[in-house]
C-alpha cells in the first residue's frame, strides 16, 4: 500500500484542491465572513446586480452568492468539492431557491458551448491551478454577448504590500494552492473578452471585473 507521502507526490493539482476544499468546508463560512466585511465588502452584491438569465457560478463553494442573484435568474453551480456543495445545497434550501448544483472542474466545465448568459466566479481563480484554462472554458459556455463577472484578490499596486503577498504565498501555494500575486484581468483580455468594468480597491488587492464575450 502506498504511504500518504507517496500518494501526495502523485496527486494532481486538481485533486489537491479538491482535498483542500473538502477539508476546509466546515469552517469556510466562518473564516471568510471577516474578510468579506473588511476586504471584499459589497463584492457579492456587485456580482448579483449584474447577473442575468441563465447563470453559471464556477467554484460556487458554500453558495454565499446565492442570496444576491435576481429571483428570475436560473442558477447552476459547479464546484470541485462535494463537501462544499453539501453546504451550498443546505443554503439553497434555506433560501427557498432552486439551484442545480454539480461536482465539476472549472478547467473542464461539464456543459455544452453557449449554455449560459452569465458566468460568475468569486474568490476562486486565485486557487484554480490553471486560471487561463478556466477563463477560456468560461468563455466557451457563454453565449455571444454573455457576461463574465469576477471578484478576487490580486497582487497589490503598493510595492510593500505586494512584497508581503509574495512572501505569504511561498507558504500558501504549497499548503493550499492559494496565490496572492495573480491578476485575472490580463487573462480575461487574452481570452478575447471585451472589458465593460474593472475596479480595483484596498491598495489594489481586490478587483471586480465585468466583461462580455464579443465574438
Amino acid at each position: 500500500m502506498n504511504s500518504p507521502a507517496k500518494r501526495n507526490i502523485a496527486e494532481t493539482p486538481t485533486a489537491r484542491q479538491r482535498r483542500v476544499w473538502d477539508r476546509s468546508a466546515p469552517s469556510y463560512d466562518k473564516q471568510i465572513a471577516f474578510f468579506e466585511r473588511v476586504q471584499f465588502a459589497g463584492g457579492r452584491e456587485w456580482l448579483g446586480a449584474r447577473a442575468r438569465g441563465r447563470v453559471l457560478e464556477v467554484a460556487i463553494g458554500t453558495g454565499r452568492n446565492l442570496p444576491y442573484y435576481p429571483q428570475d435568474a436560473t442558477v447552476v453551480g459547479v464546484d470541485l468539492s462535494p463537501a462544499m456543495l453539501d453546504i451550498a445545497r443546505r443554503r439553497a434550501a434555506d433560501l427557498g431557491r432552486a439551484v442545480d448544483l454539480r461536482e465539476g472542474d472549472a478547467e473542464e466545465l461539464p456543459f455544452a458551448p453557449a449554455s449560459f448568459d452569465t458566468v460568475v466566479c468569486a474568490l476562486s481563480l486565485c486557487s484554480i491551478p490553471h486560471p487561463a484554462r478556466a477563463i477560456d472554458d468560461m468563455k466557451r459556455v457563454l453565449v455571444p454577448g454573455g457576461r463574465l463577472l469576477l471578484l478576487d484578490h490580486i497582487g497589490s499596486t503598493w510595492p510593500a504590500v505586494r512584497a508581503a503577498q509574495w512572501l505569504l504565498e511561498r507558504l500558501t501555494i504549497r499548503a493550499a494552492g492559494e496565490h496572492f500575486t495573480r491578476r485575472q484581468l490580463p487573462l480575461v483580455r487574452a481570452a478575447g473578452f471585451t472589458i465593460v468594468e474593472a475596479e480595483r480597491s484596498k491598495a489594489g488587492t481586490v478587483e471586480r471585473v465585468h466583461a462580455v464575450r464579443s465574438d
